[in-house]
Order: C-alpha cells, then structure tokens, then sequence
C-alpha cells in the first residue's frame, strides 16, 4: 500500500523551514509530540495535520499565544498550548512523549517587529528579549564591560572586529534604539560587498544569543527532550547557524555512540549505552523548492534521532563545543 501523501498545514507568518523533510523523518507520526519552540504554530499544525493526537505548544514570548487565539480553536484538546522555555519541556509535558521538536533562533514575526528590537534594519527600542521579562539589549550593552562585550560579539557571534566594535560600543553609550548601536557596528566595518550580509549582522546575532541565554537553554532542552522522550520517540531539530548545529550534532554523536572516532572534541567513551539512534547521518538543507518560498530558509539545518531505552543523563558539556564565554549559567 503506498505510503500516504503529507499534508500540507496552512502557513502563518512565519513559515516553517524544513517542514516536509522533518514530517518524512520522523514519520509515522502518531501520539503527543512537543512543539518546543512554537512561534506562529506551524510545525505544530504540521504534526497534528500529519497524525499527531496531541501536540503540546511550549514559548516563552506571549505574543504567539495571542496570535494562536485567530486559528486554535478548532483543535480543541488536541493542542496544548504552555508559555515557558523549552528546557523545561519535560516537566512541562508530565510525562513521556513520542516526540520533540525544536526551532532554534528568533523567528520571522519577530525580526519583523521594530518593536521587538530584533532587527538592525527597522528603528526600535533596543529589547532582543523573546520574553517579556529579564535584561534587555540595551541592559547589556549600556552595562557590560568592554572585554565582555568584546567576548560575547567573538564566541557568540564569530565576529572577528569584535573588540573595535566593543571599544566603539563604549565609547558610544548609552544606546536605548537599534538603528543607533547598528549605526555604531557599521562605522567600524568595511561597506559591505553586493551579496554580503549587513555589518551588524554578527553583531546583533550575538547579543541576542547573550539576552536570551540560548545555546544555555538549548543545551537543557536537549537534555529535557531526552529525559521526556518514550523509547522510539524522535527528536527533530532545526537549527541557523553553525554554533547551534555544532550542538545539536555533537550531541547527537555523544547519545549515539558515533562520536567515539577518537575526535580531539569528543573522544571515545566505553560503558554508556546509546541515548539516541541517528535517523539522519548528516544535516538536511534545504532544497532549491523551499528557497525559492522562503529565502531565510537558506542556512537552516535539521538533524533527527531516535530514543532508545537507555537512562537518560547529562549532556558532556566540555565535548558539545559550547561557545565561550560561560555567560549562561552552565
């Protein structure tokens, strides 16, 4: 009997990237799967459309659950929708699940926002908070030594200036608008090339990553999905950029014993059975389909693996590649 068509969910503002290869990785989907990361629902309504009974929406900005109030309803019981962070998705489900899946960055509707204070193109106040509580942008660059903030814009945005930006940041404050610290970035970087990204890019990449503690709770959430997951359940995760791939698929190596090649990264171990089986043996991209919808699906990333029955237990952390500095309370 031929294999079942995938539906297709209906598509909010933010499009889910890597949808129908995540639907076709983990199918058959049945059960109650986590949306970690919901956003505008749409790989959420892409599980449930594909089989799931129950997916259980987890996000930590408050807006998504206003913005679920115009198309939720219909679903009724079978979507369950949580503000917290995904780190806790374990204890936030109440007990085992068949499946997991984590979107990680900052979505479209919120880079779209000015308001928001995500985007180094719009004028807003200079906020990069997914929730509506904690220090802000602007708390940390008004704050922050120079040394600190020259590490965070290195180890968590890859960006090689880092202490002329940081040095210029200081001798700039206060900033309380984006177009005012990205106008900042940009006086210390070479005018960008036809087809190049925008100067701040790095930048603000990186002190969104500081604000929001994110590869901190993507490190706990990987450890909550194994800890939530029944054996046979499956783990998809999406990822943007090289520091969040690097681990997810570390991770995946440690759970799957494939790490043990003796990598100066990650050295062989003996005497842990597999957390996790590979479902996918390298990152899935996407297609040339896909980037014609959606042209920020241009560096997403999605890995895939399967539970075992194993015990579940911490994450190595010095062998996952984590980005220094240690800023996010490891």
């Amino acid at each position: 009997m031929a294999a079942a068509a995938i539906p297709t969910p209906p598509q909010g503002p933010h499009i889910p990237v890597l949808l129908r290869p995540l639907l076709q990785a983990v199918a058959p989907v049945f059960g109650v799967w986590v949306d970690g990361t919901f956003g505008a629902g749409g790989y959420a309504r892409g599980l449930l459309a594909a089989g799931a009974e129950q997916v259980i929406g987890i996000d930590r900005d408050p807006m998504v659950f206003e913005m679920a109030r115009a198309w939720a309803a219909p679903y009724g019981d079978r979507l369950r929708l949580v503000e917290g962070t995904f780190s806790d998705l374990d204890a936030i489900a109440g007990g085992p699940v068949d499946g997991v899946v984590l979107d990680l960055g900052v979505s479209s509707m919120q880079l779209d926002l000015p308001e928001r204070g995500f985007s180094f193109q719009k004028d807003g106040p200079l906020d990069m908070r997914m929730a509506d509580s904690g220090p802000t942008a602007a708390d940390l660059v008004n704050t922050a030594s120079e040394g600190e903030i020259a590490d965070i814009l290195y180890h968590y945005g890859e960006e090689r200036a880092s202490r002329r930006i940081a040095r210029a940041i200081v001798a700039g404050r206060p900033f309380a608008r984006t177009l005012q610290l990205a106008a900042v970035i940009e006086r210390c970087l070479p005018r960008p090339k036809p087809g190049q990204s925008h100067p701040a890019t790095r930048s603000f990449q990186a002190i969104r990553i500081a604000v929001n503690d994110e590869f901190g709770q993507l490190v706990r959430g990987l450890e909550a999905a194994e800890r939530a997951l029944k054996p046979g359940g499956k783990l998809a995760v999406v990822s943007f950029h090289s520091l969040e791939d690097r681990i997810v698929k570390r991770f995946f190596q440690q759970r799957s014993g494939t790490e043990g090649q003796g990598s100066r990264h990650a050295p062989a171990r003996e005497g842990q059975a597999p957390g996790f089986t590979l479902l996918t043996r390298r990152a899935i991209g996407p297609d040339d389909a896909e980037l014609a919808a959606n042209p920020r699906a241009r560096s997403a990333l999605l890995r895939v693996g399967r539970r075992t029955d194993a015990p579940a237990r911490p994450a190595d952390r010095a062998a996952l590649g984590l980005p220094k500095p240690a800023l996010m309370g490891l």
